[in-house]
């Protein structure tokens, strides 16, 4: 299904027009939501911190959370006490949860164990991430980081971040199921802030500096460069998966890949490949694989960087940390 998805949203299919009638009522019943939002039919939960939202308007992985780690670490360098909110997409929990580092990515979700075990800051998950931010509001958490919360409107917010994929941007620019939008293209003119994972376009976008680091043994704690390497077993289980395995070859890696669905729950049999060939897979996908045990196994680190006038725009609208009371 995602292929197919993946043919019809971004390869010029012209079937995807079968599907415009469904997006069309699609588009209807998001709409009539965020009114009823603005109208406070339905009610907005303030919190007693201020809500920082990164997001975005494709369905897929565009590189929110290598965003949100950097963002959680900067807004800690600045005397913050950040926390992380987020829907634990790929778990299995029906109630507010904390996540740590050692949490069970499918229990909590992959994406924010990452996130604990990057930063760790305090985690939360709920289907209703108003319910997150509450908890941690009484951890001791200053200022709450919604991680893909932009059409969660139940939880107001301070300033939102919306993040595109440079490479494939918004695809044929239909809503769902026609095409990969979750809001239309006019949603990015609300937002306070359009980062691109890639090369940006002319405009408001501001271009987002990534780029693969070094290779984390999962069984040792071993950390090697890249150039070290020569052939490998390449996996990703994410939203783009070609997109790690071009970063590698362009690292001078000799790359065999073997893509999984987004958020893949990984099973030891997923990685017997046959050689001794080492596996180099993303850091999301490291999360799930650390009791596997497997000894050719390594994380590979992305670090991303929050582009220095969208940390600016940050700084002037949340202003400075609360003081600490003695």
């Amino acid at each position: 299904m995602q292929a197919l998805a993946d043919k019809l949203w971004y390869h010029d299919s012209p079937w995807y027009r079968v599907l415009l009638p469904l997006s069309w009522l699609f588009g209807a019943l998001v709409g009539l939501r965020r009114r009823l939002f603005r109208w406070g039919v339905l009610s907005r939960r303030r919190m007693d911190v201020p809500v920082i939202v990164v997001g975005n308007i494709t369905v897929g992985g565009v590189g929110k959370t290598p965003l949100v780690i950097d963002l959680v670490q900067r807004l800690r360098d600045a005397g913050w006490r950040p926390g992380v909110v987020s829907r634990g997409y790929g778990g299995r929990v029906r109630t507010v949860s904390p996540v740590t580092a050692h949490s069970d990515p499918a229990l909590v979700g992959d994406e924010p164990v990452l996130i604990a075990h990057r930063t760790g800051c305090q985690v939360a998950v709920a289907p209703r991430r108003v319910a997150a931010a509450r908890l941690l509001q009484t951890q001791g958490v200053n200022i709450i980081v919604a991680d893909d919360g932009l059409q969660h409107y139940a939880l107001d917010r301070d300033l939102e971040i919306v993040v595109i994929d440079g490479l494939r941007r918004l695809g044929n620019g239909q809503l769902l199921p026609a095409g990969p939008l979750r809001e239309g293209p006019q949603r990015l003119q609300e937002a306070d802030l359009v980062l691109v994972t890639g090369r940006a376009q002319a405009g408001t976008e501001l271009a987002v500096e990534g780029r693969l680091g070094e290779a984390e043994h999962l069984n040792t704690g071993e950390r090697r460069s890249l150039e070290t390497f020569g052939r490998v077993r390449a996996v990703a289980g994410i939203g783009h998966p070609d997109k790690f395995f071009q970063a590698l070859r362009d690292r001078g890696l000799e790359v065999t890949p073997h893509a999984f669905a987004d958020h893949h729950g990984y099973r030891p049999r997923d990685l017997k490949f046959p050689g001794q060939e080492p596996i180099l897979m993303t850091e999301k996908d490291a999360v799930k694989c650390r009791s596997f045990q497997e000894p050719r196994a390594w994380a590979v680190h992305y670090e991303a960087r929050v582009p220095e006038a969208a940390w600016q725009t940050i700084q002037s609208r949340i202003g400075p940390p609360p003081r600490r009371r003695q």
